[in-house]
């Protein structure tokens, strides 16, 4: 089967610098949008230079100019949207949903896949202000995209590692505890931690796959459905050396949402629906419109967390 032409947009991001390598590893023409607001971002423009030399083509538009953007998608089959999350409250978007708009225009598109790869949106109307508004933001972009009868696959990637495990699933710090740790509850609420490059992997490899079409892809790789508890663990064995574990009760955790920064309260709602109420493993997957990428592709050997960690030590 011929491969898909496939445009990365927003190729220089965390995630989307993996989307671009994981197309080109896979066989894929690709293509990266290579925005002009670009400006003086000298480091996004080597690396969009360096996926050139690596054999992508780069697309010059930008999200605000409707006709340069229907033209960049006419010479694709499939749209992967990897811009950042971080701007809350509309700025993703009003990008996105101009990003559904010249798609639905250019007509030939098979398959797009928006900026997800997080928690499943549809499974998180309960969530707390102010973090709340991802969701929803999220649900909005759905429904573009389905109203406007585009084929679609959802990612739903769980937690990035480089986030959540070399910390231990602590907040406002990338790095391992040196003495103690705070555990949320009794820590023995399952999470599931995603290497980001192997989530661009399984993202790559569904857009051609007839059985993901339409669907949520949920990544559950069996080896990395892990407690905090567990974390903690293999951190301690490879390092060889015990943390004092804080315990932290529910209550206590959303009060250290009180009087602090709008990032930080997000940040405290999310880590409650992860780490208290299980959100990524509480119900099971299978219903109609629902895949786990890890059964969809047995062949991809994926990074275990303890591996993950190694870099750590």
């Amino acid at each position: 089967m011929e491969k898909s032409r496939v445009l990365v947009v927003g190729g220089t991001g965390y995630l989307g610098r993996r989307m671009v390598k994981a197309s080109l590893a896979q066989g894929h023409e690709t293509c990266v949008l290579m925005r002009p607001e670009i400006g003086l971002d000298i480091d996004k423009l080597q690396m969009l230079l360096s996926f050139k030399a690596q054999g992508a083509r780069l697309l010059e538009a930008s999200l605000d100019d409707h006709r340069g953007l229907v033209a960049a998608v006419k010479q694709v089959d499939v749209v992967v949207s990897a811009m950042s999350g971080v701007h809350f409250r509309s700025h993703n978007l009003l990008l996105q949903l101009k990003l559904v708009e010249a798609i639905k225009e250019a007509g030939n598109v098979k398959r797009f896949l928006p900026s997800e790869f997080g928690m499943d949106p549809a499974r998180m109307g309960h969530a707390l202000e102010p973090g709340r508004v991802t969701f929803d933001e999220k649900m909005e972009i759905r429904k573009a995209i389905e109203e406007a009868n585009i084929g679609h696959t959802y990612i739903s990637a769980n937690c990035f590692a480089a986030y959540f495990v070399p910390n231990l699933c602590q907040m406002r710090t990338l790095l391992p505890p040196k003495e103690k740790v705070n555990v949320y509850g009794d820590g023995n609420v399952k999470a599931i931690f995603m290497d980001e490059d192997d989530i661009a992997t399984y993202t790559i490899k569904t857009i051609d796959d007839p059985r993901a079409l339409n669907k949520t892809v949920y990544l559950r790789p069996l080896e990395n459905i892990l407690s905090q508890n567990e974390l903690i663990a293999k951190w301690e064995k490879l390092s060889g050396k015990a943390l004092e574990k804080i315990p932290i009760p529910s209550a206590e955790f959303l009060a250290s949402m009180e009087g602090t920064d709008l990032a930080n309260q997000v940040g405290v709602g999310h880590y409650h629906h992860i780490f208290y109420e299980g959100c990524l493993t509480n119900f099971a997957i299978g219903d109609d419109g629902e895949e786990e990428g890890s059964l969809l592709y047995p062949e991809v050997q994926y990074t275990r967390m303890e591996e993950y960690m190694e870099r750590y030590a």
